[in-house]
């Protein structure tokens, strides 16, 4: 028996990691991982795929290791995403940097270093490129554009990446200024990107894809790739649709297809999704602490060992995880994903952590009010397991609020062993870097 309808995470492993590890912690799912990395390396394609993951989801190194063993590439959104990739065993050929920053100093060397053995460096900005192209001028090395379309999609209006609210990429309204620098230094751009944003329509996707190609026809030449960016919606709670990738790879290859007949050009296609590889591959297990109420006319609170400090989705995005109460012995009291087979009778509860922060909740709305949610009424140390939580948890933690520390990363092995991929952070740890007066 598993938890939900995708993994391969049972109760009792959860009891079993639990009892070796205690609460709180991340428990990722390894064969769902690869899984997900084979679905995406075998989506429709006419000339050729990158599939770089978007390590930003979740950097941890061992996760980045499995993803890497299965043939996939790396997008790093800063410099220290690109160290740690490379820490990792990826080879800077495999990477690609798409960053805000304006490498300087140390960072510039080591950019340019990162450049010489293989990276591809994704120009966000006119000033990026300003500062850049000397070296660029000088070195044959792998570069990139990253467009901003003017249009954008996401789950919420935070993760929209590609309209006037976003400052990511280099604006349809600078792209002349951009292509006269371009022009004078005799650098060529071979790869075009744009990201529009995480989790949105699939069908502003495919419009995404009839405009990459219309703007890579009249203004880049010499492109070879066109990067479609990630943001592929995935399906954590039970009544979410995922994108269907096949069905987007077939839309992907039929428009490049036509883009050869048209311009006799062949151009490779890139994605770089990061939710839809790891996202229900993880698991935030959290031990049961308090039950609390706010009276005969307020609400029922569950109080967990781990909230906003660990999943702060929640209170940024009012974003929903499916919640599953299970027992010390093992037995599902409650599921989201079998709502009719609860072994204990449903109550709409509010589930809190510890933090002093009236924010800390994993049932908010999108406006952050409370919104109870209907599960089993647990008792005091049963297990209170938040799911969906691979991607934009652990990376997204506040770390250190409240002086809470950072829980431990257990990987689930295809072979069905426990691997410690990320001890729990320790008292000292915490307060190393503090100096008193």
């Amino acid at each position: 028996m598993t938890l939900n309808p995708f993994g391969t995470v049972s109760p009792a492993q959860i009891v079993q990691a639990a009892e070796r590890f205690g609460t709180p912690f991340f428990l990722y799912d390894e064969a769902l991982i690869k899984k997900r990395c084979q679905a995406l390396l075998g989506m429709p394609n006419a000339f050729g795929l990158e599939v770089r993951f978007a390590m930003k989801a979740n950097p941890s190194l061992a996760l980045l290791q499995v993803i890497a063993e299965q043939g996939l590439g790396v997008d790093a959104s800063s410099m220290n995403e690109a160290r740690r990739a490379h820490i990792a065993g990826i080879p800077y050929g495999r990477l690609m940097l798409t960053t805000q920053d304006v490498p300087s100093g140390e960072d510039r060397a080591a950019l340019e270093q990162m450049l010489r053995e293989g990276m591809t460096y994704n120009i966000c900005s006119q000033r990026q490129l300003e500062l850049v192209l000397p070296f660029l001028m000088q070195n044959a090395v792998k570069i990139a554009i990253r467009i901003n379309p003017g249009v954008g999609a996401g789950e919420s209006v935070t993760r929209n990446t590609g309209d006037k609210y976003s400052s990511f990429g280099i604006h349809l309204a600078q792209l002349d200024e951009v292509k006269n620098l371009l022009s004078k230094s005799m650098v060529r751009i071979e790869h075009v990107h744009a990201h529009i944003g995480s989790g949105g329509d699939p069908e502003v996707w495919r419009d995404n894809i009839d405009r990459m190609l219309l703007l890579t026809e009249q203004h880049f030449p010499d492109a070879k790739a066109v990067n479609l960016g990630g943001g592929f919606k995935e399906a954590r709670m039970p009544d979410e649709t995922a994108a269907d990738i096949e069905d987007l790879g077939k839309y992907a290859k039929q428009r490049f297809e036509e883009f050869r007949s048209r311009t006799g050009r062949a151009l490779t296609v890139a994605v770089e999704p990061g939710t839809y590889i790891v996202a229900n591959a993880g698991y935030l297990v959290t031990s049961v602490v308090d039950i609390k109420s706010s009276g005969p006319d307020g609400f029922q609170f569950v109080v967990l060992n781990a909230g906003m400090e660990s999943n702060t989705r929640p209170l940024l995005y009012g974003s929903r995880h499916p919640l599953y109460v299970i027992d010390r012995q093992g037995e599902v009291l409650s599921s989201e994903f079998a709502a009719n087979g609860s072994a204990r009778p449903l109550s709409l509860c509010v589930v809190v952590g510890r933090c002093c922060e009236s924010g800390d909740s994993q049932t908010l709305d999108d406006q952050g009010h409370v919104l109870p949610r209907a599960i089993a009424v647990p008792e005091i140390g049963d297990m209170l397991v938040i799911g969906g939580a691979g991607a934009y948890c652990s990376s997204m933690s506040l770390g250190n609020y409240n002086s809470y520390l950072q829980p431990p990363e257990v990987l689930l092995k295809s072979d069905g062993q426990f691997a410690l991929v990320r001890r729990r952070q320790t008292f000292d740890q915490m307060v190393a870097n503090e100096l008193a007066l």
